[in-house]
């Protein structure tokens, strides 16, 4: 297993209990776009989507747009380093207005 795809899960799983307060159903799959669905009553109030630096690109951005044209709200998760790319990305397709972009880090302090 490769550390991106260690890095993606630790986000996904974080996400998945930090919204646990929030929504009633979560439905997690972690290999699939977006990997988490935020239901309330059946009904789907958002969705979100980790990225790590790999699976950032345009074709990746069109399945985003696809997911937002559904009527969708989309939360991404980027690191922190390429925020300023995916929000370029975001901005070209057209669905910067319609998308919430957070960013994550891992920071490691040595004495």
């Amino acid at each position: 297993m490769n550390n991106e795809k260690l890095v993606h899960d630790l986000i996904v799983d974080t996400m998945r209990r930090k919204y646990a307060r929030d929504y009633k159903e979560i439905v997690v799959d972690e290999n699939a776009c977006p990997e988490l669905i935020l239901k309330n009553h059946g009904l789907v109030l958002a969705v979100v989507s980790v990225e790590t630096d790999s699976t950032i690109s345009p074709e990746k951005a069109d399945r985003w747009k696809e997911v937002v044209e559904e009527g969708n709200k989309l939360i991404l998760m980027v690191p922190k380093n390429a925020r300023v790319r995916v929000t370029d990305i975001l901005w070209q397709k057209g669905i910067m207005d319609r998308v919430s972009v957070g960013s994550y880090e891992i920071a490691i302090t040595m004495p």
